[in-house]
């Protein structure tokens, strides 16, 4: 049990706080839209910043266990963690607008499918794009 824990602690630390992530991106929607009375597309940004924040602080050291700690590499990584999370973002409203305003689609079962798309599309940019494994050469 131990050997499967370590062969897939990458991908299972990943599901865990993209979890919570997720958590923290609908807790964040739902409070703005129903709390705070914000139209769904400003609580959705609302949601947005809060929850890349917190994503990429668990993706840097807890999920990739990104080595890189001087300050060049660090804004590096921050600058392609929102990048591509924009784009990710870009893709997530994009599906909301399709969704709520064409297809009638419930708010709650509009973010929920989107952010099903939004994990896994997240996943392969931190994985292959972001938190990468440099070469040796690339580290010099």
């Amino acid at each position: 049990m131990k050997e499967l824990f370590q062969k897939y602690r990458e991908v299972l630390a990943y599901l865990f706080f993209g979890v919570a992530t997720t958590l923290v991106n609908i807790g964040v929607f739902f409070a703005c839209e129903n709390v705070l009375g914000l139209q769904y597309k400003i609580s959705n940004v609302v949601a947005f910043i809060l929850s890349v924040l917190f994503a990429f602080f668990t993706n840097k050291y807890f999920v990739f266990g990104s080595k890189n700690s001087n300050s060049k590499s660090f804004l590096k990584e921050m600058f392609l963690f929102y990048w591509y999370r924009m784009l990710s973002f870009v893709i997530d409203m994009g599906m909301m607008i399709i969704m709520i305003e064409l297809i009638k689609v419930s708010n709650f079962w509009a973010k929920m499918v989107t952010q099903v798309v939004v994990v896994v599309l997240n996943y392969f940019f931190s994985k292959f794009l972001i938190f990468k494994e440099k070469k040796i050469s690339e580290q010099e």
